[in-house]
């Protein structure tokens, strides 16, 4: 069952535990406290459904489509990212993968699955501070143009993936919205640290400002949008661009992010041995993204917290049951809310992280995937001269 916000009382029960336990991690270790943090009362979290040990039980909770991609999963040989090094978490299989192969093992190809989608695809690069990136963009055909544009951000929490793992999701939004998709490849850690990621990514989000009709676009239609890490990056590109009065993004997809800095939430709690996210994956990430304990002070990672978020763009906010992430991401919406931005959210059951984008599979991703595009069109309408 979906979970929409509906009192502004969520904001106070997600904030369970904000006392931050001691743990190996820079993350967990560094984490501001909130000010007076409330105490969870017994029963409201969003996650209630879900029993807190231990033991999160991903394979009993998740439904049969997200069980068949997690079960390929672990029969491709994915271990447990934290694990791994840098080196084997890049080179393991991913979700992305195991899709394929249920796909393959169904008896469908999913080439020619992508192929039918009829979006076609073209590398450009954009500078940044480090040297150039690369942007792929995802152009639906026999669309008339100029098209609206969706800036998105992949995720790997900064460290590891790229625009070829998260391409699934990327065809989708452009096949469902009928926009354009610059899907963003920016620098990672542990080579770059904390913000390279973040400065490539507004670094980014400009360009397309600037050269969106040079390959079809319009630059008065420009949303942002990302998943895990990415969806922290589409929310601080929005900000950044607020504070710096650049043109702001029409709308920002936010799905699953990391949004915070507390590994002690109702989600984190109940999700820690999750698959393919754990805590301890998050950890491995932090430990290889900061470049000093104290950036996990800074209010680019902590958006629950540390983050005036008014007068940003509206927005939509997905997240997932088997996720840590979960009651940061519903925080996140809570606050934007908050704020005054308006804001959709929505939690699917029966599903983990990373599965939006997996549409062909698993239903629950297919519906979240429309979600998204129908927020996103809905935007490009509004924003569109003359409306």
């Amino acid at each position: 069952m979906n979970h929409s916000i509906r009192s502004s009382a969520l904001a106070a029960h997600l904030l369970a535990g904000v006392a931050i336990l001691a743990a190996p991690t820079a993350w967990a270790q560094q984490a501001p406290k909130p000010a007076d943090a409330p105490v969870l009362e017994p029963g409201h979290s969003t996650v209630a459904t879900v029993a807190e040990t231990p033991d999160s039980g991903t394979m009993k909770r998740a439904d049969k489509d997200m069980l068949a991609v997690l079960t390929k999963l672990s029969e491709l040989g994915a271990k447990p990212i934290e694990s791994r090094s840098v080196a084997e978490a890049r080179a393991q299989p991913t979700p992305a993968d195991a899709v394929k192969a249920v796909l393959k093992d169904r008896g469908k190809d999913p080439m020619a699955l992508m192929a039918a989608m009829k979006v076609s695809k073209k590398d450009v690069t954009y500078p940044t501070a480090g040297g150039t990136q690369a942007i792929r963009l995802y152009t639906p055909e026999g669309v008339a143009g100029p098209l609206p544009i969706i800036v998105y951000y992949h995720g790997g929490g900064w460290v590891i993936a790229d625009i070829d793992t998260y391409e699934a999701s990327a065809m989708a939004l452009a096949k469902k919205s009928g926009a354009i998709v610059a899907s963003v490849e920016y620098r990672r850690a542990p080579e770059n640290k904390f913000p390279a990621a973040h400065q490539d990514s507004f670094a980014a989000y400009q360009w397309v400002l600037a050269n969106a009709g040079q390959f079809g676009g319009d630059p008065t239609r420009v949303a942002v949008a990302g998943e895990s890490a990415g969806g922290n990056l589409a929310t601080n590109v929005a900000i950044m661009a607020r504070d710096q009065k650049v043109q702001a993004p029409v709308h920002m997809l936010i799905v699953y992010p990391v949004a915070g800095t507390n590994m002690t939430t109702p989600s984190y709690i109940a999700n820690q041995n999750a698959m393919p996210l754990s805590k301890g994956a998050m950890g491995w990430f932090i430990d290889k993204v900061l470049a000093t304990p104290d950036d996990a002070k800074s209010p680019m990672l902590n958006l629950t917290t540390a983050v005036d978020l008014k007068g940003l763009p509206s927005a939509t906010v997905i997240t997932d049951s088997i996720d840590p992430l979960m009651s940061e991401g519903a925080m996140l919406a809570e606050r934007l809310k908050a704020a005054g931005v308006a804001t959709t959210y929505k939690n699917y059951e029966g599903v983990t992280h990373e599965f939006f984008g997996m549409g062909a599979v698993v239903p629950e991703a297919e519906a979240a995937e429309d979600l998204a595009a129908h927020d996103l069109k809905a935007a490009f309408t509004l924003a569109k001269p003359g409306k």
